[in-house]
């Protein structure tokens, strides 16, 4: 059974699960309901969100990134799923994906944050079913879920989580810390304090 993360809850991933080498951080979001013919019925709108992986040195300066426009980090280590402009999914059915190859990052790379923006500029609210997991890629299992829809409001960027190396061993910590922007690079100076 997957662990609950609420904001700031950390996890050691050498303890939860001790042979992960591929891990995947997934993102997955319902589509929109607004009202229709004068407020009579609903209907579906399509939601563009976007997952990124940031991939920070030990002097805490950004190295690479891994989002719609850069599929790849340079190293090979980090691959996206692709751009997902629908939304839709269901629960624990991610509609981007992210995988982590660990064991390739390279070893001046300490801290990887993952980052989610509504390219739209539509705010969180109203957006359902917006949750993000980390899983094993070989056995498929969901080690932590942690649950966006709850707090997200008239934001339009979420610093979702941070992958870190800490004595050795990798770490995951739910950073949860709201902000605005279309692309991540908006979300820079809150990530810089949580590093």
């Amino acid at each position: 059974m997957p662990i609950n993360l609420s904001k700031g809850a950390n996890i050691s991933l050498a303890k939860e699960a001790p042979s992960l080498t591929d891990a995947v951080l997934g993102l997955g979001w319902g589509k929109r309901k607004e009202k229709a013919f004068f407020g009579m019925t609903t209907k579906e709108v399509d939601v563009d969100l976007d997952a990124s992986c940031l991939l920070f040195d030990d002097n805490k300066k950004l190295q690479d990134a891994v989002w719609f426009r850069q599929l790849k980090s340079k190293d090979g280590s980090i691959r996206h799923s692709g751009d997902d402009l629908t939304g839709g999914g269901g629960d624990d059915d991610p509609n981007e994906e992210i995988l982590v190859q660990l064991n390739a990052v390279p070893d001046n790379i300490t801290t990887l944050v993952f980052t989610v923006n509504s390219f739209l500029n539509d705010s969180f609210d109203g957006i359902p079913s917006a949750f993000c997991t980390l899983k094993d890629k070989k056995t498929g299992k969901i080690i932590a879920k942690y649950d966006l829809s709850v707090e997200g409001g008239s934001r339009t960027g979420l610093v979702i989580a941070k992958l870190y190396r800490h004595n050795n061993e990798w770490k995951f910590k739910a950073l949860g810390e709201w902000g605005n922007g279309r692309t991540f690079d908006k979300l820079l100076p809150i990530i810089s304090h949580l590093l």
